[in-house]
């Protein structure tokens, strides 16, 4: 039986002009804050992950069904409807932290954000510093 593929992989298309073609104007320049924030944070290159994704820093995981693969450690995308920055630990261990950020909604591992106004940037990098650290305790550096 041949190995699923992941839907979400690492290519070589350029995050600059993924996210020069972001509209509207707030969300490119959000999209640019979020890019050079989460490059300081995490000391990595950003990366494509599929054709909407922008990830930073890698690890590989393995489920009990025995499905594995790669994907990033954080990251965000610009959506439609709004900024979808990747929390891959999810948010239970983090509740100070989402008590204290603002405006946002969660899904599994994702953070919701209409724009940057919304929240507050200290308590985002916090966050997004947090879990980055708490994937390289889980997965090594």
């Amino acid at each position: 039986m041949a190995k699923k593929k992941n839907k979400t992989e690492e290519t070589d298309a350029s995050v600059e002009a993924f996210l020069d073609g972001v509209s509207p104007d707030q969300k490119r320049r959000d999209s640019v804050i979020l890019n050079e924030t989460m490059k300081r944070i995490t000391g990595c290159e950003a990366k494509m992950w599929g054709p909407t994704m922008v990830g930073f820093g890698s690890y590989h995981y393995k489920y009990d069904s025995g499905r594995e693969g790669d994907y990033f450690r954080t990251g965000f995308s610009p959506r439609k409807q709004n900024l979808a920055v990747y929390i891959m630990p999810g948010f239970d261990k983090f509740k100070p932290l989402l008590a204290k950020l603002g405006k946002y909604k969660t899904g599994k591992s994702c953070l919701y954000i209409n724009k940057l106004d919304d929240v507050d940037f200290a308590t985002l990098e916090e966050l997004i510093t947090s879990a980055f650290q708490l994937m390289a305790r889980k997965y090594g550096p």
